[in-house]
């Protein structure tokens, strides 16, 4: 990230945002979802709307709050994002002020193997959402993006990079949008944190990717900060990104991780290099080269600025992002993606599907 001088950060109360408010949270029991509806909850919000498809998630989070000490009033919805009724439903019976878009299929190499469904979710679940926030009048709109959508390599890096520019598309005045790109957050579901914890367990041996993957690291408390500080600027913020420092080598995570093992007695493990998997990259970025940043009124957090694609250009090819969902035609769901995010390199997996030989 540039290293200039930014100005200080705009002390507001992050605890007192939602005081009062009433918030809905889609993907509310996955582990980012969960973990900032807690932290809503004890903000003293008017109510707490969770929704979520997964009813087990949906029971464990409504379950943990129902039991808090802060007794905040939340109601569980098990849903679809896609689901244009259901939207409407709620957000005109509850009047939300904010929403946090947290509902995201993130797992590269499953999705390379499932990409429409990736699509539909990431792309048409934001667009469906967008639309129901903008006609009931949700004054905000903060969706956790991810550093793969820059330069994407992978169908869920690409579905979130057009979900974002849907985001910039749909903002107004009336319902500010934006969203927060992220790196991997330590501890959540898929994360490489429990899958070296488990690996450990059994013995070993750690799989690794390759010894140059490098990736940036987040703690979950880090993550539902920096959400909470995304959503209170006062400003229009587009696409944001964070100061994360330098992105952290897996194999030094893997090392460090057998040496804290060994330290409480259990047997020296070996780490396994198992080469890149379908979508992945060696690095992540949270930037392009053909963005730039400046700075936001909060130290932690900059503003991303790109050249914007024009409306009827994206409106033309969410259509047929549409209608390759509909029909399951993989081949016109990649040339509309590829049209509208021209730096995305299908992976072979997908190429392989089409009969094409890798560009």
């Amino acid at each position: 990230m540039p290293q200039q001088p930014k100005p200080q950060k705009d002390v507001v109360p992050l605890r007192t945002t939602h005081t009062g408010k009433t918030v809905l949270i889609t993907g509310a029991g996955g582990c980012i979802g969960s973990a900032l509806a807690k932290a809503i909850a004890k903000s003293g919000p008017g109510l707490v709307i969770l929704l979520d498809h997964s009813e087990q998630n949906l029971y464990e989070v409504h379950t943990e709050l129902a039991a808090a000490a802060t007794g905040a009033p939340h109601i569980p919805i098990l849903g679809d994002i896609s689901d244009d009724a259901l939207l409407d439903e709620i957000l005109e019976r509850h009047r939300p002020d904010a929403i946090y878009h947290a509902a995201a299929f993130k797992h590269v190499p499953l999705m390379e193997e499932n990409p429409l469904a990736v699509i539909r979710n990431n792309v048409l679940g934001t667009l469906a959402l967008a639309k129901a926030a903008l006609r009931n009048d949700v004054a905000r709109l903060l969706m956790i993006s991810t550093d793969k959508a820059v330069n994407p390599r992978s169908a869920m890096g690409a579905a979130k990079r057009v979900a974002e520019l849907v985001l910039l598309r749909f903002s107004s005045s009336r319902t500010r949008m934006s969203a927060l790109r992220l790196g991997n957050v330590l501890g959540s579901h898929g994360s490489v944190l429990p899958l070296f914890q488990q690996q450990l367990e059994r013995g070993g041996p750690l799989t690794v990717t390759h010894p140059e993957s490098r990736r940036y690291f987040l703690s979950l408390p880090e993550t539902v900060e920096l959400i909470l500080a995304a959503a209170a600027l006062g400003e229009d913020a587009g696409i944001l990104v964070p100061e994360l420092g330098e992105p952290v080598k897996i194999v030094d995570l893997a090392k460090r991780m057998i040496q804290e093992a060994s330290r409480d007695g259990a047997a020296q493990s070996e780490i396994v290099f198992t080469a890149l998997r379908p979508g992945d990259k060696l690095s992540e970025e949270l930037v392009s080269a053909r963005e730039r940043t400046e700075p936001t009124g909060d130290s932690r957090l900059w503003r991303v600025n790109s050249t914007p694609i024009a409306p009827d250009a994206l409106d033309s090819a969410l259509q047929a992002i549409s209608e390759g969902v509909r029909s399951r035609n993989l081949a016109t769901l990649l040339e509309a993606l590829c049209g509208i995010v021209p730096e995305y390199q299908p992976s072979d997996t997908l190429l392989s599907r089409l009969n094409l030989a890798p560009v």
